[in-house]
């Protein structure tokens, strides 16, 4: 808990207060003992440089104590063995994810329960020591933290992606209200929430780079973009310009979008790559339980409230959600952590050698089909319409469930058995979805009828949604393997181009449905994904 809130905005803020007298880090405490093996490499380099200063040979010390040490080495061949596996341990764990040819996961496994070992820094050729995790074990290393340290950022980082998405979400049902008050069209009150969608995507072209910068990291990016996300519900709630609100609603869009950006790098600052997939599937569902939740308290409180009071609902979830945010919420990036590290080092010590590889580094670095099909065809109201939106919840949960059990019976058997494969490897769901996907879309497409019983179209749904979160879930597994070190950044573009469609679809899909209908507009959509998958088959014969 002490970590928790020193690490958080809340617990930086009273640090900078107090001039850094509260809330310290080791290496500010009185009783700090520098670690041997950063104390005896500092001396090292100061006897060669006095000994170069004064014309002497460098390295007649090293030669008689060279002799000395292997004469020790042979007597101590276990120590040999365990400084040869810490050095494999710093390199694994010293960056943001995983690389995944150049270890045994069985051994990396091993490695993490075994006992405190020193990691013995590097040095450059310009005599730079690069500062490392101190040992093994060291609990600063978020890959070290406790199961319920790190369950708990997984908790904050799906409840932020949940809070974003159901904001968004929640404006397909205010739109009867803003129709009436702003004598606007229907398909000018649609802008709110394409425009909110359109900006999730602009919005990490230049948050989600930013994280990726050592000397910000991950923190500062979330939460002062969630506090400016946070400020805009509320003018959102009491606006009286159409103009105005539409406005608002793209800036919320625009600085609510971080979490789509950079959540799954978060992720992966806490879990080593095997078991990275179980905290990804946990985010990959609140990108549904947003939308599906979202419009289930916003129907019956549009019914009975009013428009207005859907956005104020959006005011306190933001609320509940800054407190997780700053006051609980520590720094996850091991660039950004190792960085602070060493400023407290330098000044501790006195000697600018201490720097962190980081810092070396950084100097060169819809909602609409729904409401066509339930009211008119079930009778359902908006409070019932938005309970059919659970089905998508439903969906995802069941998606999870097996995704866990592909995880749990196959995938990290096979990875401990055969080491880390290809990353196409990981791919196997996102070869399966595609195929669940369509079926999906055409149960949907030709139950939704009146003379149908309305749980069969909400069965398609969620066969729907399964096959959309294993394709997702396929693909963001593919990215952070494949492209380690800048996967924020790619976040950030694959985020763009889904928002840049889905902002043209939600423009498009009223139009569409309503000239073909429900039933010829999603079988439109189920053809458009068997296409893609007889493109896919045709690429790979040829």
């Amino acid at each position: 808990m002490y970590g928790l809130f020193r690490e958080s905005a809340l617990g930086q803020a009273i640090r900078l207060v107090s001039g850094n007298r509260w809330l310290l880090y080791p290496e500010e405490r009185s009783d700090f003992v520098l670690p041997p093996q950063y104390a005896a490499l500092l001396s090292d380099c100061d006897k060669h440089h006095e000994a170069t200063s004064a014309g002497l040979n460098p390295n007649a010390d090293h030669d008689s104590s060279s002799q000395i040490e292997s004469s020790q080495t042979a007597d101590n061949d276990d120590q040999i063995e365990d400084m040869a596996r810490l050095r494999s341990v710093a390199s694994i764990q010293s960056g943001p994810y995983i690389d995944h040819g150049r270890f045994d996961p069985e051994q990396q496994i091993e490695l993490n329960k075994t006992k405190s070992v020193p990691i013995v820094p590097q040095k450059t050729n310009d005599g730079i020591i690069l500062v490392d995790w101190y040992t093994t074990d060291d609990q600063e290393n978020p890959r070290n933290w406790s199961s319920l340290k790190r369950s708990y950022i997984v908790f904050v980082i799906c409840l932020y992606t949940w809070v974003t998405y159901a904001a968004g979400s929640v404006f397909a049902f205010p739109e009867p209200g803003i129709v009436d008050h702003f004598h606007v069209s229907v398909e000018a009150s649609e802008l709110g929430l394409a425009l909110y969608v359109l900006a999730y995507g602009v919005g990490p072209l230049i948050f989600g780079p930013l994280t990726e910068i050592p000397i910000i990291g991950r923190n500062p990016v979330y939460y002062l973009t969630f506090l400016v996300f946070f400020a805009l519900s509320f003018p959102a709630a009491t606006i009286n310009s159409f103009g105005g609100l539409l406005a608002i609603r793209f800036f919320a869009g625009f600085f609510g979008s971080v979490g789509i950006a950079i959540d799954g790098a978060s992720i992966g600052d806490v879990f080593t790559l095997i078991y990275f997939p179980y905290g990804l599937g946990w985010w990959v569902l609140s990108f549904w339980a947003g939308p599906a939740i979202g419009p289930t308290f916003a129907g019956f409180a549009a019914m009975a409230k009013g428009w207005r009071w859907l956005l104020w609902e959006v005011v306190w979830i933001c609320g509940v959600m800054a407190i997780f945010l700053l006051a609980l919420t520590p720094e996850t990036s091991t660039p950004n952590i190792l960085l602070r590290r060493a400023r407290r080092l330098r000044k501790l010590t006195g000697d600018a050698r201490l720097q962190s590889q980081s810092e070396i580094d950084q100097k060169h670095m819809t909602a609409l089909v729904f409401t066509l099909v339930f009211p008119p065809f079930y009778g359902f109201n908006l409070g019932q319409t938005g309970l059919a939106f659970l089905a998508c919840e439903v969906g995802s949960i069941l998606a999870l469930i097996l995704y866990f059990a592909y995880l749990y019976f196959y995938m990290i058997p096979e990875n401990l058995k055969n080491g880390f494969r290809e990353q196409e490897h990981r791919l196997l769901p996102a070869i399966v979805g595609p195929f669940v996907l369509p079926v999906g879309l055409f149960i949907f497409a030709w139950t939704a009828r009146a003379s149908t019983h309305w749980i069969v179209s909400l069965i398609g749904v969620t066969i729907f949604v399964l096959g959309q979160y294993m394709v997702i879930q396929g693909l963001f597994m593919y990215v952070p393997v494949s492209y380690s070190q800048y996967a924020a950044s790619i976040f950030m573009g694959n985020d763009l181009i889904r928002s840049a469609v889905a902002f043209g679809c939600i423009l498009a899909a009223r139009p569409m449905f309503i000239n073909l209908g429900v039933h010829k507009g999603v079988t439109v959509l189920a053809g458009l994904s068997i296409m893609g998958i007889v493109e896919s088959a045709y690429v790979q014969v040829w």
